[in-house]
C-alpha cells in the first residue's frame, strides 16, 4: 500500500494547492473535479445532504481499487480500497464508511459522467499506443461478446431473465472492441444475456476510429450489420460459415473485380441491393477459413495480411479469460441489478486502466505491449496495495508494470489440461454455400444498378 501511495503521490508532489488530487492520477483525472467541487456534468455534491463525503474522484478511484482488491466480497473489497483511500489522502477530508452510502453515492455518477471519464481514457489509449495504435497498416479491432454469471437473486432474475441453457441463473451480456495494437479493450455495451451481440457492436460503430478495421467471428456475419459498417465508413474482416449463402456471376462484376460474391438474403433481395464483397479463403490448416471483407484493394489488404489479423483476433479470447479468470470477474457479486451493471462497468474501466498504466512503461521500454501478462500486473498493483512501510523497494509502480510481461521460456508440452470435462468441443463453422445467381435474382440486381 505504501508503494502504491508513494506512486501516486510523486505524481502530484508539485501541486500546492488541495487541488492537486486532480492530477495525481492523469488517466482519470480529466473532467471529474475533486474535494467538495460540483462534477463538471452534474449538480454539485454538496447539494446532497447524505452524499458529502463522496467526491466523483473519492467514487471513481475506490471504485477502481475494489477491482484490485481480492476479498471475496463486495463489502471487504470496499474497506480494503477505502484503507487504501486514506492512506493516500490523509490530510484531506475522509470519505463515508458504510458501503450502502457508497453505492447510494455511486449511482449520483450519471451515465453522462461515465463516458466523459471514457471519453478521456481512449484519448489516453490512443496517445499511449504510439506506433502500436496500428498493426500492418490499419488501425485493427476485434468483436466478441461473453456473458457474465451473476447471483440468482429474484431480483436479478426478473431484470434481466436467464439466458442460454436450462437451470442456468440471470446473465449479462459483455460484447467488447478490443484494440488488436495494445491488446487492451477500447469501449463495450453490456445488457441482459438475451441480448444480441451484433446489435452491441451496431451501437458502438460510431466510437470507431474512421476507416477503422472489424475482425470478428461467423456470429456477426449478418446483411444489416456489414451493411452498416459500410454505411459508416469503417472496413471489416469477418468469418463466414454454413449458415450463410453467396452470389457469385450476378451480373454487375467487372473484370478487375477477381474473387467477388454477393451478400443478398432472399428477404431482402426485392427491398434492398446487394452487398458487393471480396472472399478469401484460408486453407492452410485442418479446416479451411472463408473471410468475408469489403476492401477490395489487395495491395492495400493482401489475402495474407487479412489472415495474419483474423489469426490475431484470437487475442480477444484471451482477454476474456484475463478479465473473467484472472480478475475474477467470471461471477459477479451484486444482488440488486442496478449494481451488477455498475459492478460489470468498473470492472472493465479498472481493467483497462491496469493495461494502460502497464503498455505505457513497456512501450517505452521497447517491448511489445502484446506481450503484456495481466497476472502479473496485477499480482504487482496488490502487491503494492498490501504492503507495509517496511518493504523497501527502490522504484515506483511504473517501473514495477513495465516488467509485467509474459514468461519468454520455450515449452516442452502444450500448456493444456490433460483432461478438461467442462472444456467446450463445439464443431467448426463450416464453409458457405456458394452459388450462381439466378435470372430473377440478375433481374433483381441490375434494376438496383439502374436505378443508382
Amino acid at each position: 500500500m505504501m508503494l502504491l501511495s508513494r506512486h501516486i503521490r510523486k505524481e502530484a508532489k508539485n501541486d500546492n494547492s488541495y487541488n492537486r488530487a486532480r492530477k495525481c492520477y492523469k488517466y482519470i483525472s480529466s473532467g471529474i473535479s475533486c474535494g467538495h467541487e460540483k462534477i463538471s456534468h452534474g449538480p454539485p455534491f454538496s447539494e446532497q445532504p447524505r452524499q458529502k463525503r463522496w467526491s466523483a474522484w473519492y467514487i471513481v478511484l475506490v471504485s477502481l481499487l475494489m477491482v484490485f482488491d481480492n476479498s471475496s466480497t463486495l463489502r471487504d473489497r470496499f474497506a480494503a480500497a477505502r484503507r487504501y483511500l486514506v492512506d493516500i489522502y490523509g490530510s484531506f477530508r475522509r470519505p463515508g464508511k458504510t458501503f450502502e452510502g457508497f453505492i447510494n453515492a455511486r449511482r449520483i455518477l450519471t451515465a453522462k459522467g461515465k463516458r466523459i471519464l471514457h471519453t478521456h481514457l481512449g484519448q489516453q489509449h490512443r496517445q499511449v499506443a504510439g506506433k502500436f495504435w496500428q498493426r500492418l497498416g490499419w488501425e485493427v479491432f476485434a468483436a466478441d461478446g461473453s456473458r457474465i454469471e451473476m447471483p440468482r437473486t429474484a431480483a436479478n432474475e426478473r431484470a434481466f431473465g436467464c439466458a442460454g441453457k436450462k437451470k442456468t441463473g440471470p446473465q449479462l451480456l459483455l460484447t467488447t472492441l478490443y484494440h488488436m495494437g495494445t491488446g487492451l479493450p477500447w469501449d463495450w455495451n453490456i445488457g441482459k444475456g438475451t441480448e444480441s451481440e451484433r446489435s452491441h457492436l451496431r451501437s458502438m460503430l460510431a466510437g470507431l476510429p474512421a476507416n477503422a478495421l472489424l475482425v470478428a467471428d461467423a456470429g456477426f456475419t449478418g446483411y444489416e450489420l456489414l451493411k452498416d459498417i459500410i454505411t459508416c465508413g469503417r472496413h471489416f474482416i469477418i468469418r463466414v460459415g454454413a449458415s450463410v449463402t453467396l452470389l457469385r456471376d450476378l451480373g454487375v462484376e467487372s473484370r478487375i473485380d477477381g474473387n467477388v460474391v454477393w451478400l443478398w438474403p432472399s428477404g431482402k433481395q426485392s427491398k434492398q441491393p446487394p452487398l458487393k464483397l471480396r472472399l478469401i479463403a484460408l486453407n492452410d490448416s485442418k479446416t479451411p477459413v472463408y473471410l468475408l471483407t469489403d476492401v477490395f484493394d489487395r495491395q492495400r489488404l493482401p489475402d495474407e495480411t487479412a489472415a495474419v489479423l483474423y489469426r490475431m483476433r484470437w487475442g480477444v479470447e484471451v482477454f476474456y479469460r484475463g478479465f473473467k479468470r484472472t480478475l475474477d470477474q467470471h461471477k459477479l457479486r451484486s444482488r440488486n441489478p442496478d449494481n451488477a451493471m455498475d459492478e460489470l462497468h468498473w470492472a472493465m474501466t479498472a481493467y483497462l486502466l491496469l493495461g494502460l498504466m502497464s503498455v505505457e512503461g513497456m512501450i517505452a521500454a521497447g517491448t511489445d505491449p502484446l506481450k503484456l501478462s495481466v497476472a502479473a500486473a496485477l499480482r504487482r498493483v496488490r502487491t503494492a496495495m498490501q504492503s507495509s512501510s517496511r518493504w523497501r523497494y527502490k522504484g515506483d509502480l511504473g517501473v514495477l508494470l513495465a516488467k509485467a510481461t509474459k514468461d519468454q521460456y520455450h515449452r516442452m508440452h502444450p500448456k493444456t489440461a490433460r483432461d478438461w470435462p467442462h472444456k467446450k468441443n463445439d464443431p467448426p463453422c463450416g464453409i458457405p454455400q456458394i452459388r450462381t445467381a439466378t435470372a430473377k435474382e440478375i433481374h433483381y440486381a441490375q434494376r438496383f444498378y439502374d436505378a443508382a
